[in-house]
């Protein structure tokens, strides 16, 4: 149990002593400590997932308590560590990918003189992460919930003298208390539909409540606010309650704009971020909650429509972005609407399947951009990069792997392809599979945003590494290679990249699917998608490889072939490429439904409240009147002594005069 113990709380030491004494022991004391923590939980819950996942686990779920936390009323809630197949997954991508971030920090930020708090934050970031995967209960979920965001908030704005971050970090903390808000409410209509807010017991019980067929998901919202009780319609509430939170943890489409923005933090931020903890936090929790959203099928339905339109949504802004970082981030986000997808057809396998493959390779993708900004003196925006391929050759070939991997090359119907071959293809086939309703819409639309990964993904590399340099002759002179402290974690991710795919397709999402995952995900029995998907027409299992192949010519053509082309294109289709390049106008109008709304209320409250009745009437009214009334009594002492006699005068008068009056009365 000691083990289960050390994977989750060793980040949280290492925050803890780079937080309160890294100024005492000194910044590479911190960056080793915290590191070196790390590395152990790591190799720790690799472990751990040999052990449970490929290993022969009975009886369910390992519970690990570590203290009794809340009894109160019906509340009771124990502070304890749930791991299953489900759990040691998430645990080995979040701490292999954040250990690594966390040695690629020592290069990235040498020259920081904030190292200490830096890694402290990095490490805190982890633990919280690992609270919300181990969580036995929705309390101690939505802590480690919470606990990522504020992490997010304090890396994301880091640089805080940097105006851009600050605002990035307070828009991803705002953003996301709207998704956490839905979350609350879910938790508290499962409590009151269930009577607890234990796992087991909700999923032990969940088959009681199934929704009828046909459910209104208005109704059932309105009937768990209403507190009527319709057990079926408010079972389907509930779980557009809690994907609701999982929509702003991953950033999908209405409440994906933090994300982008998020970028503003140092890169390996936006690696550990994009790639293993907070963005899957959604992706983890929908499918945790499995046995209910398995339940009902109209919010299953809701989960795949956000997820096609967020993949299709952000592929075409990733098209026309110039930022380096940009790019990778609207491209995670794409990626996660993938997931999205398979949760809501009920290939639960195959959605983690894409988490577990993506964490590498993205987290590849951000690190080798990293690397490429580290060459260039900073530099982000692509339009002045070119030709640096002779310069950072190992980099170049890194991020090549992580572009064959996220574009999904592989040889058709054989088991020969990187990372992104496997995983992603296998929800598009889902998909196609699936009997959802709104099934041939989302697999049209993730067919697109296939063939949209492939051109933005070929254009970053063309654009950075390939043609004429378009840096000055100074930048160009200091382009070098980033040290091996750098490197080693490419190499690490670059093996993931490469071989996640067909080293565990049949655990996650083929024959061994029930061995490997032990009831940790739920499917019904009407779920038969892991057996379906192998049997779709040959032209939709070929059709994520024709648009793989098809977005990379179109690339090359115009990078590389052409490369006047996107210029042309760009000034024949203004309107259409200032809408991508604008991401759809979305920040411009939240801007007017919501900044500008909520800021002209509180100038009219500010004028027409503080200043016209508080400042007046109340408190401080009262305090300027007493204010007013003190400055006309300190005129009244002119320092002169005939005036002080005067008044002594006035007042030893005035006190014979009310004796006289008062005896006459």
């Amino acid at each position: 149990m000691f083990l289960y113990k050390a994977i989750v709380f060793l980040p949280l030491i290492g925050a803890i002593i780079a937080g309160l004494f890294g100024r005492a022991i000194g910044a590479k004391a911190s960056e080793y400590v915290t590191s070196g923590l790390m590395i152990i939980a790591a190799i720790l819950s690799w472990v751990v997932f040999f052990n449970v996942g490929m290993g022969h686990l009975e009886g369910g779920p390992i519970k690990v308590e570590v203290l009794r936390w809340i009894q109160s009323g019906g509340i009771d809630v124990s502070w304890s560590l749930r791991v299953d197949t489900l759990t040691s997954v998430m645990l080995i991508v979040v701490n292999t990918v954040s250990t690594l971030v966390h040695v690629y920090s020592i290069g990235y930020m040498h020259t920081d003189p904030h190292r200490p708090r830096f890694f402290a934050y990095l490490s805190l970031f982890t633990f919280a992460m690992l609270m919300l995967v181990t969580s036995d209960n929705l309390a101690q979920m939505f802590f480690g919930w919470e606990g990522v965001g504020l992490a997010s908030y304090l890396l994301i704005g880091f640089w805080f003298k940097k105006p851009s971050a600050t605002a990035a970090a307070m828009k991803a903390f705002i953003v996301n208390r709207v998704g956490d808000f839905g979350f609350v409410l879910g938790i508290a209509g499962v409590f009151v539909l269930f009577g607890s807010i234990n796992l087991d017991t909700i999923f032990a019980n969940a088959s009681n409540f199934a929704p009828h067929e046909g459910g209104e998901a208005g109704e059932a919202i309105l009937n768990l606010f209403g507190m009527q009780l319709d057990k079926a319609h408010a079972l389907t509430g509930i779980c557009l309650l809690l994907f609701m939170g999982a929509m702003g943890k991953s950033a999908q489409f209405l409440l994906h704009t933090w994300l982008p923005d998020a970028m503003e933090g140092p890169t390996p931020v936006s690696a550990l971020i994009h790639a293993a903890t907070m963005v899957t936090a959604g992706v983890f929790l929908v499918a945790r909650m499995s046995p209910l959203f398995e339940l009902s099928h109209d919010a299953l339905t809701v989960v795949t429509v956000i997820g096609a339109i967020t993949a299709f949504f952000a592929a075409t802004v990733g098209l026309v972005q110039n930022d380096i970082k940009r790019v990778i981030a609207y491209s995670t986000c794409s990626q996660l609407g993938y997931m999205f997808v398979a949760l809501g057809v009920g290939a639960y396998g195959a959605a983690i399947f894409h988490l577990f493959t993506h964490a590498f390779f993205k987290a590849l993708l951000f690190l080798c951009a990293g690397s490429v900004i580290h060459a260039v003196d900073g530099e982000q925006d692509m339009r002045y990069m070119g030709g640096l391929r002779p310069h950072i050759k190992v980099t170049f070939w890194m991020m090549i792997i992580g572009t064959l991997a996220i574009t999904g090359v592989g040889i058709p119907f054989t088991p020969i392809g990187f990372a992104g071959f496997f995983s992603k293809d296998v929800i598009i086939e889902a998909t196609y599979a699936s009997h959802s309703p709104v099934a041939g819409f989302a697999f049209s639309l993730l067919v697109i945003a296939a063939l949209f990964t492939s051109f933005y993904s070929w254009r970053l590399i063309f654009m950075t590494f390939f043609g004429k340099p378009r840096a000055s002759h100074e930048v160009m002179h200091h382009v070098h290679e980033s040290p091996q402290v750098m490197l080693v974690p490419l190499y690490i991710l670059a093996i993931g990249a490469i071989v996640a795919g067909f080293l565990f397709e049949g655990r996650f999402y083929g024959e061994e699917y029930a061995e490997f995952w032990k009831g940790a995900l739920f499917t019904g029995a009407e779920n038969e998608l892991v057996e379906e998907f192998h049997h779709v027409p040959a032209l939709v299992a070929l059709s994520p490889f024709i648009s793989m192949v098809l977005g990379f010519v179109i690339a090359w053509y115009m990078y590389i072939r052409s490369p006047q082309t996107p210029r042309i294109l760009a000034q024949q289709h203004r309107v259409l490429y200032q809408f991508l390049l604008n991401k759809w106008y979305f920040d411009e109008l939240y801007d007017f439904l919501f900044v500008r709304t909520a800021r002209a209320l509180g100038r009219f409250l500010w004028k027409k409240g503080d200043v016209g009745v508080i400042d007046t009437y109340g408190p401080n009214g009262v305090a300027a009147r007493v204010v007013a009334v003190t400055d006309r009594v300190v005129r009244l002492q002119t320092g002169y002594l005939y005036h002080y006699a005067f008044a002594m005068l006035i007042g030893i008068a005035a006190l014979v005069t009310w004796m006289m009056l008062g005896s006459s009365f």
